[in-house]
């Protein structure tokens, strides 16, 4: 769709699901994850019998195509969960989560889907990663279990192609995986990270004021874990900021003033350095 919200079209091919939709390089083609080619029909919901958690389908591959849709191609290939892609217009690299060493890792690869290479090597999960502007770090979402009970938790849900995301922390590392350090450590749900136009802070969700809960704001960290300071203030879910090229704007994801339950609609704000 246009900036302003017009020309709503579909892009993807209808069929299965599909998520984490992207643009790369030069804005005429775009990057999304699918599991169409497993089965044109939806794969099952979570099973949330055993509480709140997201599947990893195994189905999900990597695709690029045409900003029509039209030119598909498919990237990746590997057993089991590859999605969560997102792309560094200056580097022309893709850093996505794969479960192609076992478990829930950091990989990168070219654009083409050439030169596949593991950056994260930790137990648990990793995803939702992005670059920084300069394509010299990234951050991310993981889940590390240390305890015993914790890790066969962990194992046990992999096994049936689920994850917990309720205890989520951010992390910093190279862009190449290298130099990882824990930025957040509020036991809750932190996700969605994404590089200030400077690349010295961290735009996030997190539901670090209501932990537990569903109830999730926008906060701003800087790139060193110092710093954090709440963005919004809505009362609900908001989520998934992003900045426009210039730096002037974010756009997000939130409930607020929905007159339904579960209604999302995207918003855009001004943004202002402090």
């Amino acid at each position: 769709m246009n900036a302003d919200g017009s020309d709503q079209h579909m892009v993807s091919t209808g069929k299965g699901r599909t998520t984490c939709g992207y643009f790369l390089p030069e804005g005429k083609r775009i990057l999304y994850a699918s599991t169409h080619l497993a089965s044109e029909a939806c794969p099952p919901e979570a099973d949330h019998s055993k509480g709140y958690v997201w599947a990893v389908y195994p189905g999900y591959d990597i695709f690029t195509a045409n900003a029509d849709g039209s030119g598909l191609k498919r990237i990746t290939s590997a057993d089991g969960y590859d999605a969560e892609a997102t792309v560094n217009w200056k580097t022309r690299k893709i850093v996505y989560t794969s479960m192609a060493s076992g478990d829930l890792d950091l990989w990168e690869m070219n654009i083409d889907g050439s030169a596949k290479n593991q950056i994260t090597h930790t137990y648990g999960y990793d995803g939702g990663a992005v670059f920084s502007h300069d394509g010299r770090k990234i951050v991310w979402r993981g889940n590390h279990p240390t305890a015993p009970a914790d890790k066969k938790k962990y194992a046990d849900l992999l096994h049936e192609n689920l994850t917990s995301p309720m205890k989520m922390e951010l992390f910093v590392a190279d862009a190449d995986g290298s130099n990882a350090r824990q930025i957040t450590n509020f036991g809750c749900a932190s996700f969605a990270p994404t590089f200030s136009p400077d690349d010295r802070q961290i735009l996030f969700a997190s539901n670090k004021h209501a932990c537990d809960s569903s109830k999730f704001e926008l906060y701003v960290i800087n790139t060193d874990g110092s710093g954090l300071r709440q963005v919004t203030r809505f009362g609900g879910f908001t989520s998934f900021p992003e900045f426009s090229p210039d730096g002037k704007k974010v756009a997000f994801v939130s409930d607020w003033k929905a007159p339904a339950r579960y209604e999302f609609n995207v918003f855009t704000a001004d943004w202002e350095e402090r």
